[in-house]
């Protein structure tokens, strides 16, 4: 919504309605169907009946997959003959026949229906295409954050340093390896368990691991820690944003195997603070880490070549900082929120003209 701000536009939250089902419930997602069209027709009644000034002239989504379709806003887009837009739509075909089916298919619906489609990594495009979405309503919009807060932060790396040494007990003068992570049962806990085999590999060097976040899992993730890598890790708990960036400004190298990660925005959190990043090229990693530029990637699931990598960059502090610096300088021209608005600006201006038009 920022994004879209900033690129001119007006954005209004119109509603806070959840079409989110976890069980795989055919009944719950039944319900949800008719809960949310309804809802849709409402809306588009309520503005059809209000002055054209005050009607939409795009409704926009986010997020949409089977798990989670939108329900609202091809029912009121198509009522309103308005554009509509999807940014991240995901296709899985595995789920046509599941206990997600109905999900899956009014995902599918509405990004069949959309006038665009924006995906943030290239792994997304293929299912929309196989999917029948025309090539030239299927465009990326990457990752983005707003890098202010990070680089703020990396500008006060030495007062961040001194006041997590000593809130800690970190020696300054060795490697700091900084991690934010939810510490909850499934992928989360596979890549905390990962991490703490590959840093086992790397006992020989000095280090020392911050970990921030929390969890159900937390217990699990503590064990891990002590043993495999006893001494060595750091558990802080759950962080605000000022708190993580300023985490990832003091330390020197951030190392995550992100299992089954879908791109990961901490990753380029790490990077806007100037933090070089050892992770596994898995799904959209290599869309937020560029390999041999503002860090290095491994094989998925190989944990002797992550800890490899992270002993290269361990070993090298030139390295490291000529590779931070281009991380932040990438986020900054590439990822930001601003370089976002002119890519939604460009992408969304044709779709106002048509609508204008019409």
């Amino acid at each position: 919504m920022d994004a879209l701000a900033r690129a001119g536009h007006r954005v209004e939250l119109v509603s806070t309605f959840r079409s989110y089902d976890s069980e795989g419930d055919a009944g719950r997602q039944a319900a949800l169907r008719d809960q949310g069209t309804a809802l849709g027709r409402r809306l588009a009644e309520q503005w059809l009946g209000s002055s054209a000034e005050t009607r939409p002239e795009l409704w926009f989504t986010y997020h949409l997959y089977y798990k989670a379709p939108d329900w609202l806003g091809p029912v009121a887009s198509s009522a309103l003959g308005i554009p509509y837009v999807v940014a991240e739509p995901s296709h899985a075909g595995k789920r046509a026949q599941g206990p997600w089916a109905l999900g899956h298919e009014g995902a599918a619906a509405a990004i069949r229906q959309a006038a665009l489609l924006l995906c943030p990594i290239a792994d997304d495009v293929e299912g929309l295409l196989q999917l029948g979405a025309a090539r030239e309503r299927v465009h990326t919009l990457a990752p983005f954050l707003d890098p202010a807060p990070f680089r703020a932060a990396s500008g006060e790396r030495a007062a961040h340093r001194a006041r997590l040494a000593g809130l800690h007990g970190l020696d300054p003068s060795v490697p700091w390896i900084a991690v934010a992570a939810m510490m909850r049962p499934g992928d989360k806990l596979a890549s905390l368990r990962q991490l703490a085999g590959a840093l086992a590999r790397l006992d020989d060097l000095p280090w020392r691991l911050v970990v921030a976040g929390d969890g159900d899992a937390r217990a699990e993730v503590e064990a891990a820690f002590a043993t495999r890598i006893p001494g060595r890790a750091v558990l802080p708990g759950a962080l605000a944003l000022g708190e993580i960036a300023g985490l990832y400004a003091a330390a020197d190298l951030c190392v995550w195997p992100a299992v089954n990660e879908a791109y990961g925005m901490a990753l380029l959190e790490a990077q806007a603070a100037g933090l070089p990043v050892v992770a596994s090229a898995v799904r959209g990693v290599p869309d937020v880490v560029m390999d041999g530029r503002t860090g290095l990637l491994a094989p998925a699931g190989d944990e002797a070549k992550l800890a490899a990598l992270a002993r290269q960059l361990l070993t090298d502090s030139g390295r490291r900082q000529r590779l931070g610096a281009a991380a932040q300088a990438f986020v900054t021209e590439e990822r930001s929120i601003d370089a976002a608005a002119a890519r939604l600006r460009a992408l969304l201006a044709p779709l106002r003209r048509a609508s204008a038009l019409n």
